[in-house]
């Protein structure tokens, strides 16, 4: 069992003092906003300080803060291990924003690249993917905030997650990626040293003598690097991430955003600077046990370390801190999710015709939409944060290899393109119910390169690369 840190009025009071700060400062930014471009790219002129930030603090999600200790609660060292190789994904795209923002200087969305480099039928399946990949995230934002709330003032999950929901639809529909950037950029502040700060409170006032004596008396295993399901895990990750980061509009909406010559350098600074963070969350739930804690769900154990260890006042300070990293990663959700769906549904398949006056109207619509169905979505609590994320990861580790090789290599067609991710993803999803969530990804993965690799030997028209300059429809 488990007590709140602080009270429910104090959780109140930082959630209306947070949401008015975050929804006035979107409306702020969000006032010269007068096209597409504004809203959806900020005006596709991001210096490297914001590029960096924002790419460094959407990436410390849920994932980061809740599901890092969680995994590492459940599989030991190679828990924190295999989330910090999530990096790779970060460090690994760097080269490719270069070559999306050359190949594609007025793409709007990852869906224009299917669509144009591989024609309707993968750009279909590539929808689907996404999309089921996008749903996945935002629930499990949503689902962390509600937790979030739950562990350190004991309110209840349903208020915390809809507070949560508000504020990040509130500043995101009125400031659009512009709001998202900026306060990315102070969330990436306060994500850095909170998250340093709490993992050397733990290392003086607990220390790892302890910690490895009350983890190898009570959960020896966690310490085993032979540990079977945690090796299997490490290399799924490795995968899961890098396809999240490839696939995702999250991450191309920022490459057509950041200025001219920025993006490698951004999403290079960012990967380095989230490589640690996974470690130092990770590190404080092997302290659980020395602490006496045992969460009633193991994705509760990470804000739960951090309270017991900082007391009520430090409760507060966690809980921002928590905040800010879910707030980074769902406002960049909501916005390339509202991007790929404005974009590439409404007016690829919908309303062709659609103006970018109309379209700048409809984006916001859609942003409202998408929280509601998160919202309703996170009502039943159904699953873990870190069972539901690597669900999704069937889904993207099968878009990797069309992805890459649909940048370098103008011999892969479209039928193999979409059938490696359509089949990487059904494959994926059977390894995921019959073996483990642990090697859904590394499966999909597999399989969509063994089918891409039969497309580059067997498919020999090549195609042609100023196709997209021109954005073909």
């Amino acid at each position: 069992m488990f007590a709140a840190q602080i009270s429910t009025q104090t959780a109140i009071v930082i959630l209306v003092l947070f949401g008015l700060a975050w929804v006035s400062f979107g409306w702020w930014l969000g006032r010269r906003n007068r096209t597409v471009d504004d809203f959806m790219l900020a005006g596709r002129n991001v210096g490297l300080a914001l590029a960096s930030a924002t790419a460094m603090a959407t990436w410390v999600t849920s994932n980061t803060t809740l599901v890092a200790p969680q995994l590492t609660y459940q599989f030991g060292v190679w828990g924190m291990v295999g989330y910090s190789m999530a990096a790779l994904g970060l460090i690994l795209f760097a080269p490719m924003a270069k070559r999306i923002k050359a190949l594609m200087p007025k793409g709007f969305t990852c869906g224009d690249f299917i669509r144009v480099r591989y024609g309707r039928g993968a750009w279909y399946v590539f929808l689907v993917v996404s999309f089921c990949y996008a749903m996945g995230w935002l629930i499990s934002l949503g689902m962390a905030g509600g937790i979030l709330l739950h562990s350190l003032s004991g309110l209840d999950y349903h208020v915390g997650m809809t507070v949560i929901l508000a504020i990040c639809v509130g500043y995101t529909l009125l400031g659009g990626l512009k709001a998202v950037i900026a306060t990315d950029f102070i969330q990436t502040l306060i994500i850095l040293c909170g998250v340093l700060f709490i993992g050397y409170v733990c290392w003086q006032d607990v220390g790892l003598t302890r910690i490895y004596e009350t983890v190898s008396q009570e959960q020896p295993q966690l310490l085993n690097l032979l540990f079977p399901a945690a090796i299997m895990f490490l290399f799924n990750n490795i995968f899961f991430g890098i396809g999240e980061i490839f696939h995702s509009n999250v991450w191309w909406s920022r490459a057509f955003a950041f200025r001219e010559g920025i993006g490698k350098k951004a999403y290079l600074i960012s990967g380095l600077l989230w490589l640690p963070i996974p470690i130092v969350t990770g590190f404080i739930a092997l302290a659980a046990p020395a602490l006496n804690i045992y969460p009633p769900s193991p994705d509760m154990v990470g804000p739960l370390v951090a309270a017991k260890l900082l007391g009520s006042v430090g409760a507060v300070f966690v809980f921002i801190v928590v905040f800010s990293a879910l707030a980074s990663s769902l406002d960049s959700l909501l916005a390339a999710t509202s991007d790929l769906l404005t974009e590439d549904i409404y007016r690829g398949i919908l309303k062709p015709g659609a103006s970018n006056e109309h379209l700048f109207k409809v984006g916001k619509w859609v942003i409202l939409g998408l929280g509601l169905l998160t919202w309703v979505l996170c009502l039943p609590r159904m699953t873990t944060l870190g069972e539901l994320l690597n669900f999704t990861g069937a889904f993207v580790a099968s878009t990797i290899w069309p992805i890459v090789f649909g940048l370098y290599r103008p011999r892969l067609g479209g039928l193999y393109a979409g059938l490696a991710m359509l089949l990487g993803t059904l494959l994926g999803l059977i390894a995921f119910v019959q073996i483990g969530f642990y090697v859904a990804a590394l499966t999909s993965c597999l399989v969509s390169l063994v089918v891409c690799l039969f497309g580059l030997a067997l498919y020999n028209e090549e195609f042609n690369w100023e196709r997209l300059q021109r954005m073909e429809k």
